[in-house]
């Protein structure tokens, strides 16, 4: 089952309520949002026997990865001025 058909009632909201591109790219966010909490969830349980309090370097990494694949998205939204939360919407 692809990511379209798995998030297809977010996909159509966001993409009424942003357009096609921005609503992917929130729903895009969500999906890496709750991935982060699930990730940071099971790090809570799972601690490092070298470092306790911290989550195993597997998690740590994890972690940072998705941190960082948000932090993207989040900068493609913000640059790209046709999906920009300031740019005009377009008739078409």
């Amino acid at each position: 089952m692809s990511a379209f058909e798995k998030h297809q009632d977010e996909l159509e909201k966001h993409e009424m309520m942003m357009g096609s591109a921005r609503g992917r790219l929130a729903v895009a966010l969500d999906i890496l949002t709750d991935a982060l909490a699930m990730v940071g969830q099971h790090g809570i349980y799972c601690q490092s026997g070298r470092r306790p309090g911290h989550p195993p370097m597997d998690l740590a990494l994890v972690l940072e990865q998705i941190g960082d694949a948000k932090e993207l998205l989040q900068s493609v939204i913000e640059l790209d001025p046709r999906i920009g939360p300031s740019a005009s919407p377009t008739k078409g």
